[in-house]
């Protein structure tokens, strides 16, 4: 079955609406579920035991591990999520480390990881990231470069990924990770396009057991974009598959 959360903004509820419909049309659905909920903290009680979950605002993936406790988690992402502030779609992540409802986290392909204020603290404990550009951070005195997409082959960092996590991950696909032009999600886009990451994903399949999915961020975008139709379709049937 597949567990669809229209959570968040109109725009975002829409977008699941559509993605639902939109995997009807193309026969990629034989069982579903719809669960609604204005508050995150509500989503525990309300979603079921599932394989997959198509999502609004990121923030649905917070009740859904909270449900699930998986052990280890991967984020597809062009936002780390881990601002350490409040609750929201920016520090979901954070909160699930901090919380134990996750044990260990990797964040794939991110480009934006800096704290939005000064006051604003960034979550670095129990996870580590593999940015989509060459970016640094300082350790100590010096400056060191993270593992990253651009210098790095991506056999390397799955190796790094299943060596930090183990061989079980709840896998969350933000489709912000796509470049603007798929206009899929509703905020900043990050740097890769569909064939980078359908292959980053089968790496992900081919290294890794599952043990559940969503794909987050859909908006009302999609409605319109040619290419996101596509992207959240062979996204779908890739992880289903």
């Amino acid at each position: 079955m597949v567990t669809f959360i229209p959570f968040g903004e109109r725009p975002n509820r829409e977008g699941v609406l559509y993605a639902l419909n939109l995997l009807k049309r193309n026969k990629l659905l034989d069982d579903y579920l719809i669960v609604e909920s204005s508050r995150v903290e509500l989503l525990k009680g309300r979603i079921p035991f599932d394989r997959a979950y198509v999502v609004g605002e990121h923030l649905a993936t917070y009740g859904i591990v909270e449900k699930l406790k998986p052990a280890s988690l991967i984020s597809v992402d062009a936002h780390t999520d881990l601002m350490h502030d409040y609750l929201d779609h920016g520090s979901w992540l954070a909160y699930a480390l901090e919380n134990r409802y996750v044990n260990r986290a990797v964040v794939l392909a991110p480009v934006l990881m800096i704290p939005t204020t000064e006051r604003t603290e960034l979550w670095t404990r129990r996870v580590k990231i593999f940015p989509a550009l060459l970016r640094s951070r300082r350790v100590g005195k010096r400056w060191r470069a993270y593992m990253n997409f651009q210098t790095t082959p991506l056999e390397r960092i799955m190796e790094e990924t299943k060596k930090y996590l183990g061989s079980e991950v709840y896998l969350t696909v933000d489709m912000d990770v796509l470049r603007p032009e798929y206009r899929i999600a509703r905020f900043q886009h990050g740097e890769l396009g569909l064939n980078e990451l359908l292959e980053i994903l089968e790496g992900i399949k081919r290294r890794f057991t599952i043990v559940a999915f969503d794909i987050a961020e859909v908006s009302d975008r999609i409605k319109r974009s040619r290419l996101g139709k596509k992207a959240l379709v062979e996204v779908f049937s890739l992880l289903m598959g």
